[in-house]
């Protein structure tokens, strides 16, 4: 029987269709409008100072905060309330914080919820608490038990339709904390800090980048292929519940902007991950400074108990779901994209139950790291051995492919 091939649609692109007389679709062609590094028409009319050679690093750090300053700014459009997430690392902590700031400009009549979540005694959650103690935000905790994430584990997984292990790691806080938030507040509109990892190259393994134009490439890659990953994360749990998400991280000026410095300037720098980002919000007391040079913390890490990570705990509960027989006929049951470890390979098992008739054809992206150096641990920093890629590093990626799937991933480019 023939079969539909349908592929996500493209972010930054548009495509002309040809409506035939017979009721039959044809592509006339796929334009590509929009990159990351393409500066928008109206950077014409921005308060930022251009560099020239020679320029002063104070320079490119006020023209930051001036950029990241109007990309929240042009978001506070709404009739909905707002709220912000705060996992209390740098990126959120910055967005919440110059929320608040401007919705105080503004005359707000209400005061900014920040929300966090985490199991008891996680990182973020004493992060976060401080960051809403020195900002002044109505702050929301929500602790959650491994009962509980197990548990959300099915929604999540129907939500994001992918068995990507890290994203459906990491979604499951999202997912749980965007259920909160619908159910027992009236905000609607929620700011995060999405994409700013991608951008300032704050994971680990940037550290091991050989130069800085290999650091680039990687940089524009993890953007480019955002909407298979954490944007899918993001919007998808978000959104299954009806929230609204916004992302100035990701705002075309800002993003165009920081990518059109040199590359060495955007490096980690003395051991440190984002250190430009940081070091232009040095002096602006926005957030407290332990919080402003916090190392980089996993999603998947950081909302739960120093003393049993959500790795283990899925490990531990995955051990129990799929024996070692299983595994050794994973090839045979799962040709494309074939699960290396159990946990992956139960993630298969629930993509499969919801979508039965095309577990069989879908082709989902795997993350892939560049540089093959980084591989030495199991978590977002340490992951390697975990995803079965200890090997040598295999710098392709797979497109996402099915049969017949009639729900293609929404795309994004980061302009919410």
């Amino acid at each position: 029987t023939p079969f539909l091939k349908v592929e996500p649609f493209l972010p930054g692109h548009y495509e002309v269709l040809d409506l035939k007389p017979n009721g039959k679709v044809a592509s006339v062609e796929m334009v590509k409008f929009h990159h990351c590094r393409d500066e928008p028409l109206h950077a014409l009319y921005d308060n930022v100072e251009k560099l020239f050679p020679g320029f002063e690093i104070e320079t490119v750090k006020n023209n930051l905060r001036i950029l990241f300053n109007n990309a929240i700014k042009k978001r506070l459009m709404t009739h909905r309330r707002i709220g912000c997430l705060l996992s209390g690392g740098l990126d959120s902590s910055l967005v919440a914080a110059t929320l608040l700031k401007q919705l105080k400009e503004t005359q707000v009549q209400y005061p900014l919820q920040t929300f966090a979540i985490g199991m008891e005694d996680s990182p973020d959650l004493l992060a976060a608490r401080k960051v809403a103690n020195h900002i002044g935000s109505e702050h929301h905790e929500v602790l959650f038990n491994s009962e509980e994430g197990i548990q959300a584990l099915d929604e999540v997984i129907f939500s994001l339709e992918t068995y990507d292990i890290t994203t459906v790691r990491a979604s499951v806080g999202m997912y749980l904390i965007s259920k909160y938030i619908r159910k027992n507040t009236d905000s609607v509109v929620i700011f995060s800090g999405e994409g700013s990892d991608e951008l300032t190259q704050g994971y680990i393994y940037f550290h091991k980048a050989p130069s800085p134009e290999k650091a680039e490439e990687e940089s524009e890659r993890l953007l480019k292929e955002l909407y298979l990953f954490d944007v899918l994360r993001a919007d998808r749990t978000t959104a299954a519940h009806s929230l609204e998400l916004r992302v100035p991280f990701l705002d075309h000026r800002f993003s165009s902007y920081y990518l059109s410095l040199p590359p060495e300037m955007r490096m980690p720098k003395n051991g440190i991950e984002k250190h430009l980002l940081r070091e232009a919000f040095e002096d602006s007391n926005l957030i407290p400074k332990e919080i402003l040079w916090r190392p980089k913390e996993a999603v998947s890490d950081g909302i739960t108990s120093v003393k049993n990570s959500w790795f283990k705990i899925l490990q531990e509960y995955v051990e129990h779901q799929v024996d070692d027989t299983m595994m050794a006929n994973a090839a045979q049951k799962y040709p494309f994209n074939t699960p290396k470890t159990k946990e992956g390979y139960y993630y298969h098992i629930m993509v499969g139950s919801h979508l039965p008739s095309l577990i069989q054809t879908l082709m989902f992206y795997h993350q892939r790291v560049i540089f093959p150096l980084a591989f030495q641990c199991p978590s977002a920093g340490q992951f390697a051995k975990a995803y079965g890629c200890w090997q040598p590093v295999m710098f392709q990626t797979h497109a996402i492919k099915s049969a017949q799937s009639v729900n293609a991933i929404r795309s994004s480019d980061g302009q919410r």
